[in-house]
Formats: structure tokens, sequence, C-alpha cells
């Protein structure tokens, strides 16, 4: 354990070696969003997607695995700054289970605080309040200020929930022992002030009516009880609980010795919903779930039955239902909650909260809900044991969202809803909801329009069904609106369904009310006073023009043609108007049904503000992929705009991983645009994004949008733009294997290098077949356009292609089985990427060279190569480079016997680069993993990812 560090969450995110006087630098929010979850539960495992999901939620980035590794990596260093490459981490570890900040929970406040509040509930029970006053005074005096202050992201915003009621729950502990203590004139202004910021907290109320009376203010308590009761049911449309009516009760009965009764016992909860008071057809699936939910005689209900479906087709209808005629087989108790898996706007439900709600539910007061998953998971199957408790779970997201509550003992039931099939062993019982039978739907209809309108015309009946697709969503919808106007037939409504163009238009009543009141506060916004409402208003139709998941003030600058300030204050007032939703504290997104309103607002001038728009990405990406790395050629042509700043390689890859998403998304968008100019800029950012995908390894995306980028460039007869597309997707065929497509692109690329008398791109074209028939493992093929890139290299003056032309002829002798012939051209290669300061052909020259002297069985010398190259490939975030450098390393050090190393860096490998698709290094790593596993004499589990 890591005993000097003191790790702050109670205010600002803070850590500090005991005895320095300045605090650690943490890194970047999101990278201090990272450590906060690690230290939440230190020194427990987290996993990776624990933190994807804490850090960015539902709407994580396609990169965010690598985001967590770089924020790792920052910490460590943070952390340890003295500590040397090949030394493990003492304080941030990764192990199977994931990563584990290696700290004990006194040195994290959080756990701090929570251990003595603890303590001090133990010592309030066995009678001793003076004791719990004084550790509850020490807990409380560590907060400074709100918890994780400044930080974003689902976990973030929880967490800073959670602690807040756990000092909420701490305040009215010391409170309730110093009411007993006599003080209670002591504390009625701090009461006071807590009923102020949280009305609708029940408890501190009722101790604050219990102060007063103390204190011979009965008056003032009853006013107090009043004004809760009035609240409660104006917020939340619900009377006063127990505990404050027994208080009130007190007051008036001037009974002082209630004050601190005890409560009742819990009732048995009933949560179900109102089934629907017709509900129409599905006898067989009734059945078949009464049969799961109240077996006869004395067999055990199913425990988990789960209810599958498309959406529409009645599943938390028929749930509801059911549930409602089993309510008797379950007598301790039906619990409901909404998953929210699908649920617009909202984010799902964690596993965590689902358990929260049962458990308060079940009795448990909500200060002693634990805040951890297992612990919650274990406190839930401890209340239901011996138990008989119907649990719906509605809108299940999916398994992983519900998993924690399977475990519950025989007697009671799951009864889950979910778009999701679900697999969870063969006490599972699954059914697949499927669309109603035309006799069905036609009751339905029958149902909400009348019996005699439906019956009419069954041929015209029979369209509308088959129109409506049997989903009982549609089916309700149009006998709604059938009900509303008596003077349509069914043939009427069955002609409005048969356009195509709208029948969903016609089916989604609800829709078009919300694109009335959408229309009516962008018309609200186009007629206010305010020059920033009259901006607002238009920029909500420029920001329908660009399909991008989210954006930044600069985006949408560019698209408006003003300034980032003016920008950031309409989108603020778009905020204002719930036309809006910030993603993050600088980013905003469009949710779905104003994305389509908004695209419907499409102006007249459209076509300049989107090629603003995509200018901008197309010259913020080139510039950045230029800073990140000077030393490579950038395929993208400049653009005129003006670009995204970056200061540094760090900050441009930064922002090049935070954009990533947004980026690829506005290049599709503008490569199957018809318009050339469009069209060209799809082509620009596709090739500025080259190095970053290469870095990340991103060979999907690079694939698909050099595709794309060959299709335009050959459409607009462009072949430079043709020559470069070809070799991008040879490069991604070459990394996943496919050696022969691979060169087919290359030798297109290189044929029209020819064809132009562009001689750069011919060396280039040459040095890329050398390494695709390496990567292919054909090293002798490699040799000789190897030994062509050099010599075509040196007589146009190109040395960043000699240094490739040498480095792939070192990977041809090596791989040949030649490897002191390698020695020669890796070392001339890497003394010239080292005065040319290149770190990132320097990194590769280097894991080569550490391969050769492993070959020679030099491992101590193959390390010095290894451990360079990792630290200048890790600051490149060259993942591949960096892997290839790890799997080297665990080489060295398990042929000089150090096993234990080795197995701490074949980890690393699986954890920083691991599973991404590059056939080669991915069969090396499990190569590697199996000696070390091997040599050990264990067989251990994968590593966290």
């Amino acid at each position: 354990m890591s005993e000097g560090i003191f790790i702050r969450l109670l205010g600002e995110v803070t850590a500090e070696f005991r005895g320095a006087e300045e605090p650690i630098d943490l890194g970047p929010a999101r990278q201090r969003t990272a450590l906060s979850i690690l230290a939440a539960v230190a020194p427990r495992p987290v996993p990776m997607d624990r933190l994807v999901a804490g850090v960015w939620g539902e709407n994580a980035p396609r990169n965010a695995e690598q985001s967590v590794y770089t924020y790792v990596a920052g910490l460590r260093r943070a952390f340890e700054p003295d500590r040397g490459r090949r030394e493990p981490s003492r304080v941030l570890a990764g192990t199977p289970a994931g990563y584990v900040l290696q700290v004990e929970p006194v040195q994290v406040d959080a756990l701090l605080f929570a251990e003595w509040v603890e303590e001090a509930r133990r010592v309030q029970r066995a009678g001793d309040d003076p004791q719990a006053v004084r550790r509850l005074d020490e807990a409380l005096a560590l907060w400074r200020g709100t918890a994780l202050s400044g930080l974003p992201g689902p976990f973030a915003e929880a967490e800073r929930d959670r602690l807040e009621q756990l000092r909420l729950a701490a305040l009215e502990l010391r409170a309730e022992s110093l009411l007993r203590l006599g003080r209670h004139r002591d504390i009625v202004e701090e009461l006071r002030d807590l009923t102020r910021r949280n009305p609708l907290r029940e408890r501190v109320r009722e101790l604050l009516m219990t102060a007063l009376f103390q204190s011979g203010n009965p008056a003032e308590a009853l006013q107090v009880y009043e004004e809760g009761r009035i609240l409660l049911a104006e917020k939340l449309g619900v009377s006063p609980g127990e505990g404050l009516r027994r208080c009130h009760e007190m007051v008036l009965r001037t009974d002082a010795a209630s004050a601190t009764s005890t409560p009742a016992p819990h009732e048995t909860p009933h949560q179900l919903p109102r089934p629907l008071a017709e509900f129409v057809g599905r006898s067989t699936e009734i059945a078949r779930l009464k049969e799961r939910l109240t077996p006869r005689g004395q067999t055990s209900p199913s425990p988990l039955v789960i209810i599958t479906g498309p959406p529409g087709v009645g599943k938390s209808a028929l749930a509801a239902y059911v549930a409602h005629l089993a309510m008797d087989r379950f007598p301790d108790g039906q619990l409901y909650v909404n998953c929210r898996g699908t649920t617009p706007k909202l984010r799902a439900l964690t596993p965590l909260d689902v358990l929260g709600r049962f458990l308060r539910a079940l009795g448990v007061p909500p200060s002693a809900v634990p805040a951890d998953l297992d612990e919650a998971a274990a406190a839930w199957r401890s209340r239901l044991h011996g138990r008989r408790v119907l649990v719906v779970l509605d809108d299940a997201a999916d398994l992983a969202q519900i998993r924690p509550l399977l475990s519950a003992s025989l007697g009671n039931t799951l009864l889950v809803t979910s778009r999701e099939t679900m697999s969870w062993g063969e006490d599972a019982v699954q059914l697949e909801l499927a669309r109603m039978s035309p006799a069905e739907s036609a009751t339905m209809l029958a149902d909400l329009a009348g019996a005699s309108r439906i019956s009419a015309d069954a041929g015209e009946t029979a369209r509308l069904v088959r129109l409506c697709d049997g989903l009982p969503l549609a089916l309700r919808i149009a006998g709604a609106r059938l009900a509303g106007r008596p003077d349509w037939s069914v043939s009427a409504l069955a002609s409005r369904l048969s356009d195509e163009r709208t029948r969903l238009h016609e089916l989604a009543a609800g829709d078009l009310a919300v694109r009335s009141s959408l229309a009516g506060s962008h018309t609200a916004l186009e007629r206010g006073s305010r020059p920033v409402d009259r901006l607002a208003a238009r920029m909500l139709s420029l920001l329908g023009l660009l399909h991008v998941p989210e954006m930044t003030a600069e985006v949408a600058a560019a698209l408006a043609g003003v300034t980032s300030g003016e920008a950031e204050a309409a989108l603020e007032r778009l905020v204002d108007a719930h036309l809006l939703e910030r993603a993050a504290p600088d980013r905003y997104q469009l949710h779905d049904l104003v994305r389509l309103f908004a695209g419907e607002l499409r102006p007249a001038d459209w076509r300049g503000p989107l090629i603003r728009a995509l200018s901008y990405f197309a010259a913020s990406t080139r510039l950045a992929s230029h800073v990140s790395d000077p030393h490579r050629m950038q395929p993208a042509a400049p653009v005129d705009a003006i670009p995204h700043s970056v200061g540094s390689p760090d900050e441009a890859m930064a922002w090049l991983h935070e954009e990533e998403a947004v980026l690829a998304a506005a290049a599709v968008q503008a490569l199957n645009s018809p318009d050339d100019t469009i069209a060209q800029l799809g082509v620009n950012l596709t090739f500025g994004l080259l190095w970053h995908q290469v870095r990340g390894n991103r060979i999907v995306e690079m694939n698909e949008l050099n595709t794309l980028a060959l299709q335009v460039s050959e459409r607009l007869g462009d072949e430079a733009s043709a020559l470069i597309a070809h070799g991008h997707i040879a490069n991604a065929l070459r990394i996943t294997g496919r050696t022969d497509a691979a060169v087919v692109h290359q030798l297109s690329a290189l044929e029209l290098a020819r064809r132009i008398g562009d001689a750069f791109s011919e060396m280039r074209a040459l040095g890329n077949l050398a390494n695709t028939y390496n990567t292919g493992e054909r090293h002798e093929e490699a040799l000789p356009w190897a030994e062509r890139q050099l010599a075509l290299a040196r007589r146009i003056g190109a040395r960043v292609g000699e240094r490739f032309a040498l480095m792939s002829m070192g990977n041809a002798h090596v791989g040949a089985g030649r490897p002191e012939k390698a020695l020669k051209p890796l070392h001339e290669g890497l003394a010239d990427a080292e005065e040319a300061e290149d770190g990132m052909q320097e990194g590769q020259f280097r894991f080569i060279l550490g391969e050769v002297y492993l070959d020679l069985n030099d491992p101590r010398k193959a390390l010095e190569h290894f451990h360079k190259a990792v630290e200048l490939l890790t600051a490149h975030g060259y993942r591949v480079g960096v892997l290839r450098g790890l799997i080297g390393l665990s080489r060295a050090h398990r042929m000089l016997g150090d096993l234990d190393l080795a197995l701490s860096c074949i980890t690393e490998a699986a954890a920083s680069g691991g599973a991404f698709g590059h056939v080669i290094w991915e069969r090396r790593l499990r190569e590697e993993r199996a000696a070390v596993d091997e040599a050990r004499g264990v067989i251990q589990a994968g590593p966290c990812p």
C-alpha cells in the first residue's frame, strides 16, 4: 500500500503526499473522475467497463478505453514520478479483476468519513451520545465544499448525491444525539438552515420540530409541520410519513417523551402500476406466464421470467396485467421499478440505483443502504430470504443492469421486460412477445373505437390492422384517433396511413404534440426582444444541418458565422429554452426529437453554413494531426478556415481523442453528399484523421472512411486523392491480415503516383508495399520493395522515407531469420531518427532492435531498447507499438528468469493494447501470455482489458 498519499473527494478532488506543501497534479477533469471512481472503493479493483460507464455513461466515445489507459498512465506518473519504466506501479496496479488504487480507506476522506459516521452510529446505539457527537464533528470537518466539485460524468453526479445524502444522515445523527443531551437550543438554527436547503427531507423537518418543541416553541413546530405537509403534497403528491406525523401528534399532545419513540414496522410494499382497464388478447401468453408465476401445488414460482420483444409490442402492459393476477402468490410484497433502459433523455438506472430503491422499500433506512454494489446485492439477498416477493423490472436495458438482483432465494420472482434478448441459465423463462394476431388487433380497435364501426367493414379493418403491423402501441393510437373523430370511417384512417411517407406521423400522436410544443418554443425565440433570442432561433435551424453526436461553441460559431462567445450565448439560450442539452460543461447535443424538428427548419442558405462547419473540422483536424507529430507527412490539403487552437502534442492528441466521434460522423455526412465541394471536404477530413487512426489502431473506421473517400475521388476525377485513399485502405487491410487485398490497393497507389509524377507518393507506396509484406510475414517479398524505397528516398532527399526503408529492411531480415543482418540498417535508421528527434520512428526502431537482440540471445541489451520504445510510443499514443514493446519486455524478462516482471509486462500489454484487431500482435500477445503462465507453472485468468 502507498501509505504516504491522502486523497480528498469531499470538495474539489485533490491528493497530496503527507508532509508536502503542494498538492499532486492530478491532471484534467476526466482523469480526476477516473481517480474518484478508483478511490471510492479503494483498495478493491474496478473493471474497465465500470470506469468507462462512470466517466462517460451511455455516450462513451469509441476511444473511451484508450482514454482510460491514458488517464491511468497519467495518474501513475503523478503518484510515482520517480518510478522506472520496468517497475510495476505500487499505487495503481492492473489486475485480472481491474485497476486497483492501492491505498487504505483511511487515506481517502470520503471513505474515512463513512467509517467515522458508522462508528458514531455504533456508539450512539450503545448510548454514548457525547462520543457520537465528537466523532461526527470530526467526520463533518473533512468536508471542504461540494463533493467531487466540478467533475463531469455519471459517476461524479451519482457519487455527489450519495455523499451528500450520507452527509445529511450524519447531520441528522448528530442532531439526534444533541437532542438527547438536552442541547436543543444549540441546533435550532442549524436545523432551520438544513430544512430550508432540504425542504422535502422529512427527518430533518422532524428533528427541527422536536428541537423547537423542546425549546418551548410548539406553535412554530406546528408551522414547520404544516409547511412540510403542503410542500410534500404540491411537489410529490404524498402525505407526510409516519415519523413526521407522529412528531406532529406529539406536539399536539405536548408529550415530549414520544419525540424519540421507535418507529412502527415498515409496511409491506405494493408498488405495481395500475393495469390497463380493458386488456385485450394475449391469452396464450397470459396462461404461460401464470403457469410460471403461480404454479400448482407446492412448486415454487420461476425465479426469473423475462418478456422480450420489439418497441410498442405491449411488454409493459402484459407484465402489469399478469403481475396483478399473481399478487396473492406473493404476500410479502410487490416491487416495481422502471429501469429506463430506453427512456429518451433520462439515463438508465444503475444496478445500485435499483437495489437502493428496493432496499428502502423493504425497510432499510436510506442512510444504511450500502454504497457498494456487492454489499447492496448481499443486503438484497438477505432481505428477500424466507420471503415471497414479486419484483417487476420494467424496460431493462440489458442483463448487466439487473444481474445483481438475480440471486434472490426461491419463492421470490423477478418479472422483467426488455427489448433485449437475455440468457440466464436453466431457471430463467423467456417469453418473446410477438405482434398481435389480426383477431386480437381487431378486438383492441373495437374496444377503443366501438364494435359497430370496426365490424362495419371487415376488409378495411383488416387493412388498418395490417398497416398498424400488429403493434399494440400503433393500434391504440389508431383506435384513439377514430374515437376522437366519430365522422371518420375505418377506411378514411386506413387511407391516411397508406402513404408510407406520412404513416409514422399519423401513428405518432405524441410526436405531433411534441412538434407543436417545440414549434411554440422556436417561435417565441424568433419573436424575442433580445438579439440572443433571435440568434438562438437561427442557431437551432443550423444545428439540424450537421449530423454529429455533439458540438462545441466553436462548431456552432462556424455554422452561424459569429464569434465563439456569441455562439455560446445562443447555445446557452437554447439550453434555457429546453431545446438543447449539455453533454458536458462545454459540449452540447440535440435530443433526437429536437434534432428531427431542427432538420425541418432547414434554412434556404443551408449550404454556406454547412461548408463553414466542415471546413472548421477539416482545418482543425489537420492542425491537430500536425502538432501531435510534426514528423509525419500530412495527406490532407490545407483548408481556408480558422482551426481549433492546440499548443502542444499532448493537447493536440487530447483534442483528437475528444472529437473523434464527431469528426468521423461529419466526414461520413460530407462523403455521402452529392455536392462536390462538401464531398471534397469529407475527403480532406478523412485524410486529416489518418495519423490519429494509425496511432489508435482505428482500423474499421480507417477502412470505412477511406473507402468512401476513394469513391468520391474517383467520381471527381481526383487521382491524387484516390492515390492517398488506396494507401489508407491498404493499411487497414494489412493490419487485419488481408495481405493480398492490401497489396492490390498499394499497387494501385503506386501506379497512380507514377502516372501523375508524384515521386514522394511513389516512394511512400514502395515503402508501404514492403510494410504490407512484412506484416503478412512474407519477409523475402518485402526486402526488394524496401530497397527500392531506400534508393528513391535518397534520390529525392526524403529522410523520413530513408528511415522507413531501413526499418522495413531490418524487419524483413529479422522475420526471415537473419537477425545479424538487421543490425546495420536498424542502427543507421535509429541514429537518423534520434538526430531528427522523430520520437515515433525512434520507438519503432528500438522495439525491432529489441527483438533482434532477443534472437541473438542478449535479453539485457534487448531490455534497454524495449524500455525506451515503450516510453516513446506511449507518449505518442501508438497503441500497437506499445503492445509490441511490452510483449518484448515480457520475453526478455522471461529469458532472464524474472517471471514476476514478465507477468507484470504481459498483463500491462493486455491492459493497454490488447483486443483491437491487429492479427499478428494479438496472436503473439496470447502466445507470450501462455509462455509466461507455463513458465510460472500456473494457469491464470485473462487480465482486465
